[in-house]
């Protein structure tokens, strides 16, 4: 099945509002324990980069889990970052200290002013319609010892199989959620696809299913 588009910013209100309400703690303690598995001993007192972080839910959990660093949470949609901001104000003020939310696209020169210890994203790679502006950034961004931890979907073999991944995880959810889901696993890589983007843009890392949905490219620079 070819990839097909999407929007590259969620930008509607009634869309980030769904995306603010919804629940999303087992995906998301999955992917957030997957890294800590993998890094948390490397993890000091840097910067934590979160690309596309949406309403800011992993960045809050990177900034729980570690204490000591600063979590920079990156969107190019307004719509999303009003909730990350709302609910940071909610969180305790040492939590607050160390997580802040730009409203900058990836490939903006204002990240070059930060220095970051570990480049992190989640579901924001199927968004991208030219998918080298994420690894170009981390090739901008990355120093030498910089973690990178990129969760993202695997595309369906068919779009039966995408209807039967919405209905199997989502079949609760308002119908937003559910159409982005199905457009976001149509818009999704394959491995192999992924593969070639990093042989392409000599990047050296791994990739890994985490789930019959997920999969994780990682490594250090």
């Amino acid at each position: 099945m070819h990839r097909i588009l999407e929007p590259e910013l969620m930008n509607e209100s009634e869309q980030a509002a769904a995306y603010a309400q919804a629940n999303f703690s087992a995906a998301h303690n999955n992917i957030v324990q997957s890294f800590e598995h993998l890094y948390a001993a490397q993890i000091t007192q840097g910067n934590i980069l979160d690309l596309g972080c949406g309403c800011g839910d992993i960045s809050f959990r990177l900034s729980q889990l570690f204490q000591q660093a600063m979590v920079i949470g990156v969107d190019g949609a307004a719509a999303m970052l009003q909730f990350a901001h709302k609910k940071r104000l909610d969180l305790p003020s040492a939590i607050q200290d160390r997580c802040k939310f730009l409203e900058l696209c990836i490939l903006s020169n204002e990240l070059d002013k930060f220095q970051y210890q570990c480049i992190f994203s989640n579901s924001l790679l199927h968004h991208l319609h030219n998918p080298d502006d994420l690894w170009a950034t981390i090739n901008r961004l990355a120093t030498s010892g910089t973690i990178i931890y990129i969760c993202d979907l695997i595309r369906p073999q068919s779009t039966s199989q995408a209807k039967m991944l919405v209905d199997q995880y989502a079949s609760s959810e308002p119908d937003v959620l559910q159409r982005d889901f199905y457009n976001s696993l149509l818009a999704a890589f394959s491995p192999e696809e992924i593969q070639q983007q990093l042989a392409e843009n000599n990047l050296r890392l791994s990739i890994e299913l985490i789930s019959d949905r997920h999969m994780i490219i990682h490594g250090i620079f």
